[in-house]
């Protein structure tokens, strides 16, 4: 496909205890940023900084819900194999009323530009078409998110909706098979 790829890339599946991770990236306002100003159902979302409060009296319950819940949800992070650090988180949940899964991926601020989040995209859709036999995946942001934009594009997604500033980007399981045999 002509990108840079990066070799010290793997989707790690968080043990409980290692959730502190995601409690101080999502209260990370320079990473959070892109969420801010978004009416957002979470009690816990603060709209002027765009993070997230996750409480230690969360855990279990979103745990139970997201960790270990195939085919329904998946989550990772995303670890640099060289030193062990985690630089940004992925996940996957099943959209029934549209029969493809909705993702997510979070990277954060300062390893942003670093061909993380293409590697770690990648992989998760290794995950979804491979383990989970989706049928697609789908993701929905802001058109001015270029970066986000160039990455989900260069992972084979497209651009299927463009309305009021928004655009809906999806890759079928035809679409991801065909890009990996190439």
């Amino acid at each position: 496909m002509g990108v840079i790829m990066r070799k010290d890339i793997k989707l790690h599946i968080p043990k409980f205890d290692e959730l502190s991770y995601r409690q101080a990236l999502l209260l990370q306002s320079d990473t959070m940023n892109y969420n801010k100003g978004f009416e957002i159902d979470n009690a816990n979302y603060h709209k002027d900084t765009g993070c997230i409060y996750f409480p230690e009296s969360q855990w279990e319950s979103w745990y139970n819900s997201w960790v270990g819940n195939k085919p329904d949800y998946y989550y990772a992070y995303i670890k640099r194999t060289s030193d062990n650090q985690f630089v940004g988180e992925v996940n996957l949940h099943f959209n029934r009323d549209h029969d493809w899964y909705e993702m997510g991926i979070i990277i954060e601020e300062k390893y942003r530009g670093m061909c993380y989040s293409l590697c770690a995209l990648r992989q998760l859709l290794e995950v979804a078409f491979e383990e989970f036999h989706a049928n697609g995946v789908h993701n929905n942001f802001e058109y001015n998110r270029y970066a986000a934009v160039k990455t989900h594009v260069d992972s084979g997604f497209r651009i299927i909706d463009n309305y009021e500033g928004n655009i809906d980007l999806y890759i079928s399981k035809t679409q991801y098979f065909d890009q990996i045999e190439k």
